[in-house]
Parts: structure tokens; sequence; C-alpha cells
């Protein structure tokens, strides 16, 4: 009664947002948007899949080098990731301002305003120059504040075998800080020019060779001796330095890319265009920190409840990362194609590329929620033996797969919000969410209606579907206001 009682909300909400769905659904009309937002979606999200793989072959690879090594990967990316995160949060704040004023060239170069469609290069080469700056400035404070950490590992309570093989993998992933940004910052200026092709070759390129260089450094091969954690940073600070050449080469390497390097000059020089970037990315970055830090804290609340537990609510976390590998795709395609079209003024594309990626969405977390429900009692045993966990894991996978349509539809009202640069207001409805509703309902229903590691997933829930509410309300409200004043 417990359970049935809290989903009483969602049993009312899901039937309003398939209605939704299906009186959107003029196939024909909307055809032309899901091709082009596909066409843009589908590389953001292999590249995305790619990336989770890579790591999955990291855990495995070192894992079969020694536990130690494991848990000293696992312990440093998560305090590396929940820093970092931030930083490639401000960069994302590139897209849209780019997109915004390729928007308003094709614009000036339909009517024939050669001179307007210029300006429009001259500030899209002036927002990829002081872009670098940027990605410099972030350069600095992330390695000083990473760097800072490595003399304080040992206060997070960790084995001491644990810390000592951390410290050469944690300082060498702290060194990779700076190409790696370069990289994020090439690929949210080709995102904004409408490219999500070059970024899933070259990251494909490089997740080979990152899993190669591990099988040469963590295992010893080549003339090279064993390293174990120590070589998996080795081979990811060689893999991250190469990501930036490789991607700055592709780009020096179309003329209709080039020219926005070609024009560099100290004139370009502008605070305002980096007071503009900042404004646009802090919120991002404050926003990818708060849904980081929800999650980051729920394997610690968790795992209060016992180990079996946490390792279910890892595997059940893990499933529902591949399929919001999806909504992450459809979502920066969303704000690419947003931000172009309403930098165009075409209001009416704006608003059938927003739905269009809300049907998308819909449907294939559809699907995958449909997977996860239905395979929920033999997944668990694609990562383990134990029978304890595997029953808690088949629970918490139920969950994870009704978290699908809350967790897909905040993805893409963030995204559709990031395209018409509505960066603040979204930063605080995800502090609400993901902070003051998703946690308060997760320890009420684990704690007090004693649901265990599930209420910490219905908190998840709640507060997701908190912030997709919120999200497209705002998007709405604001593309109405937009269309009014028109």
């Amino acid at each position: 009664m417990q359970a049935k009682g809290i989903f009483l909300p969602i049993y009312f909400v899901l039937p309003k947002i398939f209605a939704t769905f299906a009186r959107d659904m003029r196939i024909k009309e909307y055809l032309p948007y899901y091709k082009r937002n596909l066409r843009v979606a589908l590389p953001v999200v292999l590249t995305q899949l790619g990336a989770a793989l890579v790591g999955l072959f990291d855990s495995v690879m070192v894992g079969h080098y020694s536990t130690t090594a494991l848990a000293a990967v696992s312990f440093s990316n998560a305090i590396f990731f929940t820093v970092m995160v931030f930083a490639m949060g401000v960069l994302m704040g590139v897209t849209p301002l780019v997109g915004h004023e390729v928007g308003r060239k094709h614009k000036h170069i339909e009517l024939g305003n050669a001179d307007k469609a210029a300006q429009c290069e001259n500030r899209i080469a002036g927002l990829l120059q002081n872009g670098v700056w940027l990605t410099v400035l972030l350069s600095v404070l992330m390695v000083g504040i990473l760097g800072g950490c490595i003399p304080l590992l040992d206060v997070f309570g960790q084995d001491p075998a644990v810390v000592r093989a951390s410290r050469p993998y944690f300082l060498l992933i702290v060194i990779s800080i700076v190409p790696f940004l370069f990289f994020c910052l090439e690929k949210q200026f080709l995102e904004g020019l409408g490219n999500t092709t070059a970024a899933m070759l070259i990251s494909f390129g490089m997740n080979g060779l990152n899993i190669f260089l591990n099988w040469v450094f963590i295992f010893g091969h080549l003339g090279f001796a064993p390293m174990g954690a120590t070589g998996a940073g080795i081979a990811t600070l060689i893999s991250r330095t190469t990501l930036p050449f490789i991607f700055a080469a592709v780009i020096l390497g179309r003329r209709e890319w080039r020219k926005y390097v070609k024009k560099f000059s100290f004139r370009l020089n502008s605070r305002d265009d980096l007071s503009r970037l900042l404004s646009v990315g802090m919120p991002i970055g404050g926003q990818t920190v708060l849904e980081t830090i929800a999650f980051t804290a729920s394997f610690i609340i968790v795992g209060w409840l016992s180990k079996e537990a946490l390792a279910a609510h890892q595997i059940a976390n893990q499933i529902a990362d591949l399929t919001f590998m999806i909504a992450l795709g459809i979502g920066a395609a969303t704000t690419i194609r947003v931000s172009i079209q309403y930098g165009k003024g075409d209001l009416h594309a704006v608003k059938m590329a927003s739905r269009a990626s809300v049907h998308l969405v819909l449907l294939m977390n559809t699907i995958g929620a449909g997977l996860m429900i239905g395979l929920r009692h033999y997944i668990p045993y694609l990562f383990t033996e134990d029978e304890a966990v595997a029953a808690i894991a088949s629970k918490l996978i139920l969950f994870a797969g009704l978290l699908q349509y809350a967790d897909g539809l905040q993805c893409v009202g963030a995204a559709m919000l990031r395209g018409i640069t509505d960066v603040t207001r979204p930063m605080i409805y995800a502090f609400v969410s993901y902070i003051l509703i998703a946690f308060p309902v997760g320890l009420l229903c684990m704690f007090r209606l004693q649901m265990g590691a599930a209420g910490m997933w219905v908190g998840f829930i709640f507060g997701l579907a908190s912030a997709a509410v919120l999200f497209h309300t705002r998007f709405w409200r604001k593309l109405k206001e937009m269309t009014n004043n028109e």
C-alpha cells in the first residue's frame, strides 16, 4: 500500500504526458524535425556511449590487475569528476552562444546582407578566441583545486593501500585537465556550428588508443613493466593530450571552420565576450555539479544500509546511465537546433524542434524503460553472482525503469532552456529539485517507509519529475512571451 500510494502521482501524470505526445504527433509535419534532430543527436549518443564503454573497459582491465588498483581508480575518478563537471558545464555555454550567431548569419545570408553576415562570423571567431582564454582560466582553477586534494587523499577514510595507489594516478589525471578542457572547448564550438560528427570520430579513435595503452601500461607489454593504476593514469594522460591536437587539426583542415581561427587577433579579446560566456556557462556548470552531487551522495547514503545494497545501487545506476546517454544526446541536439533557430528568429522552428525532441526522448525512454522492467530479473547476473545483491538490484532496476520518463524529460527541458540561453533560473530549479525534493523524499522512503535502497530511487523520481515540470513550464512560458512580443 505504501508503494502504491507513492506512485499515485505518477499514475496520474503519465497518461497526460502521453495524451500530449499523441496530440502533437502530426507525423508529416514533424518528420523533418525528427530527421534533423536525430542527425545531430546520434553522433553525440555514440560519443557518450563510447566514453561509457571505455570507462567500463578501464574498470575491467584495472580490476583484473588487482582489487587495490580498481579501488584506487574508482576513488580518484569520483573526486576528479565531482569537481571537473563544473568546468565542463561552463564550457557548454559556448554552444548556444555560437549557435545564436550561426542562426543570425544564416538569416542575413538569406536576406542578402553580406556585411551583417560577416559581422556574425567575426562574433563567432571572438567567442572562440575568448573561449580559449576562459579555458585557460578554468584549467588553472581546476588544477589548483584538484592538485590541492593530492596531499589530502588520506582524509577520505580509504584503505592506506588504496590511497598509496591513488596518488600517482590522481596526479596524472590532474595533469590531463588542461588538454581535456581544450578538447571540451573545441567540441562545444563545433556543436555550436551544428557539427557533432567530428567529435564522435575523434573520440572513437582516442577511446581505442586509451584501451590499447591500458593493455600496454597496466599489465606491462611491449617491454614496459606492469604499472597497475599508474599505468592507467599514463594511458589516460596520453589519450587526453592527443585529443585537442587531433581536433585542432580537423578544424584547421576545413576551410569553413579554419576561417574562424584565421580571424584571431588582439582586437577580438573582449571582456564582454568573456562575460557572456561566463554568464551562460556558470549556471550550467552549477546545475551539472548539483546533479552530480545528488547522485554521488546517494551512494554514500545507500552505503549506510549494507554493502549488498550499495552494490545493487551501483548496478542499477550503471544500467540507467546507458539510457541517460541517449537522453543526453537528444538534449545536446536540442540545444544546437534551438539555439540556431532562435538566432534566426524563427520561433516556430524553435517550437517544432523542441517538441520533436520531447517526442524522441519519450519514445527512446519508453523502449529503455520496457527493457529494464522486462529484464530486471536477468540484468543483475551480468554483474554479480551474489543472490542477495541480485535480488535487491532487480527491484532497483524496476524503479530505474520508472525513472526514465522523468530523467529524459528533465534532460531535454534543460537543453531547451540552454538553447535560448535561459540558464540562471534553471540552476535554481535544479537545486530545489535535486537537493530539496529528491533527498528528503528519498530519506523518508528509505527509513520512515522502510523501502530500503528503493526509497532513494523514489526520491530521484520525484526530484527529476519536479525538475522536468519546472524546466518545461519555464520554457513554454518564455517561448509564448517571445511569440507575443513579435
